[in-house]
């Protein structure tokens, strides 16, 4: 494993029904959805701009065209791509065909619909000095709609179930992986990355786990949707 050039490549995961929103949003995606009169994919975009990244691959399906109109080829210094679901592929399915729009050896993955603050450069280090790809946790203080990772000296142990209670770390939704990591997987189009890769196969023990102790936003919901427009308030 080599480090990699300047400059860095993401995957955002936007095409999703977003149907948990419909009674707050009814005309746009999730992903732009507005927090303080900004869509948040924007708020994303240009937090990883300051990162450092120059190409961004924007999974698409939903409403597609919305996103696609609103950011044509650049945002913010950055070069936009757009991997179009022609039907509904699940997370791992269009994470699967958006790393063939990825020209560098190692990518970030993220989700469109959550906010987490990462040191990706300190995640880029963890990686090159294991050689592993990486999974982002962070600590929330209910666990029950995300899940629990159990794990000893940043190994993954475990893969909790949903509606576990308490505070934990949960997977975070932002991963550092080769673009060619799902190559030797034989999958049916449409899968789950988390679900299907990461859990059932017990793929999540390839990983390392970086813990970060950055803000944390999931906007999945119209209670979180609102509370996010307090938590991003004055974000950069």
């Amino acid at each position: 494993m080599t480090m990699d050039s300047p400059g860095k490549q993401g995957v955002i995961l936007v095409g999703g029904l977003g149907t948990r929103l419909r009674s707050v949003i009814r005309d746009v995606p999730k992903p732009m959805a507005l927090i303080n009169g900004e869509p948040f994919l924007s708020i994303l975009l240009k937090r990883l701009s300051k990162k450092g990244f120059n190409k961004i691959v924007l999974a698409v399906g939903y409403m597609s065209e919305v996103i696609q109109d609103y950011y044509g080829d650049t945002f913010n210094d950055i070069q936009i791509k757009y991997s179009v679901e022609k039907e509904l592929l699940g997370t791992g399915g269009a994470i699967k065909q958006a790393l063939s729009y990825v020209s560098s050896e190692w990518v970030f993955i993220l989700n469109g619909d959550t906010y987490l603050e990462v040191d990706y450069d300190e995640v880029i280090r963890n990686s090159f000095e294991t050689g592993l790809p990486f999974i982002v946790g962070c600590e929330v203080e209910n666990t029950d709609r995300y899940g629990e990772i159990k794990y000893h000296k940043s190994k993954i142990k475990k893969f909790s179930e949903k509606q576990t209670s308490g505070s934990g770390i949960i997977n975070g939704g932002v991963y550092y992986v080769q673009r060619d990591l799902l190559d030797n997987f034989d999958f049916e189009n449409k899968f789950s990355f988390e679900q299907d890769y990461l859990a059932k196969d017990g793929n999540f023990k390839r990983f390392g786990l970086y813990i970060t102790n950055g803000k944390f936003i999931d906007i999945g919901i119209p209670e979180d949707l609102i509370s996010a427009k307090t938590v991003l308030d004055g974000i950069d």
